[in-house]
């Protein structure tokens, strides 16, 4: 059977999108590849339709390498509903559970078998695949979400480490790596760790022209959550992303208070809750996730429209990863973040108080001035985004730059004033002092706190009066993150100068900013409308009505399932078959994402729906 005839029998689609033929093709033949394709580029199928390919062509099983529990269970069920043979081994089965879906490992009963990497490198799992490997009845490996390897990688787990032993043990058995988000430095540490150096490498494009970029400077971050969730997504699914679990829990419960259906996520909350709240968000319409970044890979939901982050993220792979949960349907989704000069502070130190090396520090350093370098960008914020990925492109006119560019002003002047300052309350009484201290001596404010210092002598009190604290505060992001200014933590987050203070101070440096903007402003019209909608607009008022039936016809399969609603069928699908209206089961042939399996399961229901309507 040939890869076009599982793609349209098994997953109902007519054909391949960017790079996943070749892919395909290469696995099948029995290459080692490494894949990178943005988060709904259709990476599962570029492993999936190799392993019912090689199965069917008696070459055995695939084992596919998964982080999580929630992701397995979804693309096992989702590999159901399609009619492929399917399984997971984790520790929501139970001992019985485990042992039944070995036996029908051992009997070649199982085309793709997900496991963590924890479980593969067991003696117990190894020794079955040894079995499998001497009977010729193990096909292929598929490492997924593979940055996990990386120490630069975002979500770095080292039992992803000692995935090595597949090409140790195993050098004939074919290996697919695939990531979502990995610059040349994690794509480098990839190829080194797993040992794919002989890998055909498949770099897609990493942009997501559907998704608007908007970075907004931070002031009352709650309420500027509000305004933006009120204004443009009530009512849809979205993500918050929060840097602590305490933050997460008081910005749900606004969120709530304000009449928006929203849920805590994190690693502190009980195992049940978390998983309830995650199956909840999955399998409802409208939620809006607020969570840490414990929450997030391999989640598929097709129809979140926006992604919010009210504190800065430590790099543009984990900015970029999890903004890539919004829109994989393809339709207008939202990435928006507010950030501030705290984030900065914080996440630097974070850096510096690290155990780890210093050669390691300043990569880490070096990524942070990238994405503060995003967030302070005057130009297009996907050219810099896709930029960081080696990827050259156009103005996209869809980001917040590009909709509404900002002034720019020459703060070099500024930040050398600011030095100065630094550096002549330190020289008159050897004691550092905070931002907001500094910031007033500069202004020529004279507080109890800076006459009681004697500081309204200083020669630089007041050289700054024309100057904002916004516009300072922002001055002093871009110093802090270029290493000019350090902060101490241990003495109350004060200010103090570093080697690199002397260039800036001399001139060398300039230092370029945005005017501060706090607010998205006024979406494009048709933007807003397209994002409001809760059916497609394309659709007549009777298909309309079809789809509305439609979609609750699905959410009662999905509920008696135990799946989400997109796992039976998309909203693209169901849009598809509102459309056509179709009287016959000759009708549903042909649709995107209707298979065989699908449409000997839920054909006749899908008709007796349209009848209804």
């Amino acid at each position: 059977m040939s890869i076009h005839h599982i793609l349209q029998e098994v997953f109902g689609y007519g054909a391949f999108r960017g790079p996943q033929q070749d892919i395909i093709e290469h696995v099948v033949g029995g290459g080692d590849a490494l894949v990178l394709m943005p988060t709904g580029g259709g990476k599962s199928l570029c492993y999936q339709i190799p392993a019912i390919a090689r199965q069917r062509a008696g070459q055995g099983i695939t084992v596919v390498i998964s982080p999580l529990i929630a992701l397995m269970h979804d693309q096992v069920g989702a590999l159901h509903e399609a009619g492929v043979s399917a399984a997971f081994l984790n520790s929501t089965l139970s001992g019985e559970e485990a042992s039944q879906v070995e036996r029908r490992l051992l009997r070649g009963e199982i085309t793709l078998l997900y496991a963590a990497p924890e479980r593969i490198t067991t003696p117990r799992f190894l020794a079955q695949l040894d079995s499998l490997q001497e009977r010729g009845a193990l096909s292929l490996f598929a490492i997924d979400e593979a940055h996990c390897v990386s120490q630069w990688g975002h979500d770095f787990r080292p039992e992803y480490r000692a995935l090595t032993v597949l090409h140790e043990r195993y050098p004939s058995v074919p290996r697919i790596a695939l990531t979502a988000t990995a610059d040349a430095l994690t794509r480098a540490d990839i190829v080194e760790r797993l040992q794919l150096q002989n890998a055909r490498q498949f770099v897609s494009s990493f942009d997501r022209p559907n998704i608007s970029y908007t970075i907004v400077e931070k002031r009352e971050a709650t309420q500027q959550l509000l305004r933006f969730i009120m204004n443009e997504h009530m009512g849809d699914a979205g993500i918050v992303y929060c840097q602590s679990r305490k933050r997460v829990e008081d910005i749900a419960n606004t969120l709530c208070n304000e009449g928006i259906a929203a849920l805590p996520y994190h690693a502190g909350l009980d195992q049940q809750v978390r998983q309830a709240n995650q199956d909840q968000f999955l399998r409802s319409e409208g939620i809006v996730m607020v969570a840490t970044i414990a929450f997030g890979m391999g989640i598929n939901k097709p129809d979140v429209r926006f992604v919010a982050h009210l504190d800065m993220p430590k790099n543009i792979e984990g900015y970029y990863q999890e903004t890539g949960r919004a829109g994989r349907d393809g339709e207008p989704a939202d990435a928006w973040m507010c950030y501030g000069l705290q984030d900065v502070v914080n996440q630097r130190r974070m850096i510096d108080e690290s155990p780890a090396g210093e050669e390691f520090k300043q990569g880490l350093r070096g990524k942070l001035d990238a994405l503060l370098g995003l967030s302070e960008a005057t130009d297009c914020r996907r050219v810099r985004l896709l930029a960081y990925f080696g990827e050259a492109s156009q103005p996209c006119g869809n980001c917040d730059n590009c909709l509404r560019p900002p002034a720019v002003w020459d703060g070099t002047d500024a930040a050398r004033k600011l030095l100065s300052t630094i550096y002549r309350v330190q020289q008159m009484g050897g004691i550092s002092y905070g931002a907001g201290h500094i910031m007033d001596i500069l202004r020529g404010k004279p507080t109890e706190k800076v006459t009681q210092r004697g500081h309204e002598t200083l020669s630089t009190f007041g050289i700054g009066a024309d100057l904002s604290e916004l516009q300072l505060r922002g001055v002093l992001r871009q110093l802090i993150a270029i290493g000019a200014v350090a902060v101490d933590a241990e003495a109350f987050n004060t200010l103090q100068l570093t080697d690199g203070s002397r260039a800036v101070l001399k001139g060398e440096v300039s230092v370029q900013l945005r005017e501060s903007v706090s607010s998205p402003g006024e979406r494009k019209t048709k933007r807003s409308a397209v994002a409001a909608a809760k059916v497609p607009a394309s659709l007549d008022v009777d298909g309309q009505e079809r789809y509305v039936a439609l979609k609750a016809w699905r959410a009662e399969v999905a509920r008696a399932h135990n799946l989400p609603a997109y796992v039976i069928f998309h909203d693209a699908t169901l849009a598809a078959i509102a459309e056509r209206a179709p009287q016959s089961l000759d009708d549903l042939q042909g649709i995107t994402g209707i298979g065989a399996k699908k449409l000997e399961a839920y054909g006749q229901e899908v008709l007796r729906v349209m009848v209804s309507v």
